[in-house]
């Protein structure tokens, strides 16, 4: 690390949204990207370049961050920017919900913040400077049948962005949250065009997001620019939700 290049850590940074983060935050850190399979790191690590690195990680497993975060320590690659982008979705109605469809979503996308965030403050701390970027969803605010899991835990995303904010702001570390609305994604791609079509007609800009709309939040909350901006929630929904 020099001191011009910040590391930056971005979760879940193999594909779509996490993949435009990594990309954007690449421009002026370098980045360690995670995925869960070594393969998954190893294609993070060849888009990235001289700029990044890839590393597995499971946020929903207590050894497997403890020894993500030694070989970061040891390789001198402690993030001063984290992105917590990793999340997982298991999505059924409450009444026929399994307790590992609440558990399994629950463990990763709010749990998996505790587990990544802990480990750098103390480092955020000495240095007086940190970044922190939690990724929640439109669905927080909005609600959504059949996420009742998912919901609950991008909901409690943002209640963490906004304690952590008023614990670490007089260190100079900034904590905030980015909600995408509906994001063109690997997901929405396997979509059928008129349920695309009807997503897109909730929207008042009237079109699906890109990646890059939300990697571009994020690298502004990242940023020097955004120094005076903590506890906040980014949407970036094209006004799919006001509030």
């Amino acid at each position: 690390m020099t001191a011009e290049r910040k590391v930056a850590l971005v979760t879940g940074a193999s594909r779509g949204i996490g993949a435009a983060i990594a990309q954007g935050l690449a421009v002026d850190h370098f980045v360690v990207g995670t995925a869960t399979s070594e393969a998954g790191a190893a294609a993070i690590a060849e888009a990235l370049g001289e700029r990044g690195t890839g590393m597995a990680v499971r946020v929903d497993d207590d050894e497997s961050v403890a020894a993500f975060f030694a070989a970061l320590a040891e390789q001198d690659r402690m993030p001063l920017v984290v992105v917590n982008n990793a999340g997982i979705t298991s999505d059924n109605l409450l009444m026929r919900m399994k307790p590992d469809e609440w558990l399994s979503v629950v463990n990763t996308n709010l749990n998996g913040l505790y587990r990544m965030v802990k480990p750098v403050l103390r480092g955020m701390m000495k240095a007086r400077f940190g970044r922190i970027v939690n990724v929640s969803s439109v669905v927080a605010r909005m609600g959504n049948p059949g996420q009742s899991n998912y919901v609950a835990s991008k909901s409690g995303i943002e209640g963490f962005t906004r304690s952590l904010a008023q614990e670490v702001g007089s260190r100079g570390i900034t904590v905030n949250a980015v909600a995408p609305g509906f994001i063109e994604t690997d997901m929405t791609a396997a979509l059928e065009e008129n349920q695309v079509e009807m997503m897109s007609s909730r929207i008042p800009l009237g079109t699906l997001g890109q990646a890059e709309d939300v990697a571009n939040a994020v690298a502004f909350l990242a940023s020097d620019k955004a120094a005076y901006i903590t506890g906040e929630t980014l949407h970036v929904n094209g006004g799919l939700y006001m509030g």
